[in-house]
């Protein structure tokens, strides 16, 4: 019989390896897997995540609903909605896409990566990972990504390859010219 913290361990394992498919992208879109990312023939699980991430997630959901909602921007969206990214199909932590963007068919993925993706680190998450996943996004046509580091309490902002800034709690995130007029100091992320 397996103790509590070893089982937590396996667990954890289990959704850092990737699960090898022959599936293409388009039959990954007509199957009913949930929970799962698809990138390069591979099935990456999505596992559920801790409070402190929940938390976090809420925060900069709540922000971001908030500005996009009372200036009719567009629409945030949570994680467990789907966008093709390139050749993968990404669920980011919070998304966001501009009125202008929309489709008009909202039943399914969406055929197009969001225009700010957001990612919160989780104790799954490599960070090498989350850089590849960030400069996929921006290879696709992402406009800004943020990644949010919970123990460091950071914000990296990816607006290109060549345009990655990390923001401390004592900066401001600002939407630019994505998300026009938000901004939120780092530190209220992390409360």
């Amino acid at each position: 019989m397996q103790t509590h913290a070893s089982s937590n361990v396996n667990q954890t394992e289990i959704y850092k390896n990737p699960i090898k498919t022959d599936m293409t992208l388009e039959e990954f879109l007509e199957s009913d897997l949930d929970k799962y990312e698809y990138i390069k023939g591979e099935l990456i699980p999505m596992p559920p995540t801790t409070g402190e991430h929940g938390d976090i997630s809420s925060n900069i959901q709540w922000y971001l609903q908030t500005h996009v909602r009372r200036n009719q921007l567009g629409r945030v969206y949570t994680s467990d909605t789907g966008f093709r990214v390139g050749e993968r199909i990404l669920m980011p932590d919070i998304a966001f896409i501009s009125t202008s963007k929309l489709p008009d068919d909202r039943r399914g993925i969406f055929q197009i990566p969001p225009e700010l993706a957001i990612e919160v680190v989780s104790q799954t998450d490599s960070l090498s990972k989350v850089a590849e996943k960030s400069l996929s996004y921006l290879e696709a046509g992402t406009r800004l990504v943020w990644v949010i580091e919970p123990i460091a309490q950071t914000v990296t902002v990816y607006r290109s390859k060549s345009d990655i800034k990390t923001l401390t709690h004592k900066d401001t995130l600002t939407g630019k010219d994505v998300v026009e007029g938000f901004s939120c100091p780092v530190a209220q992320l992390f409360e």
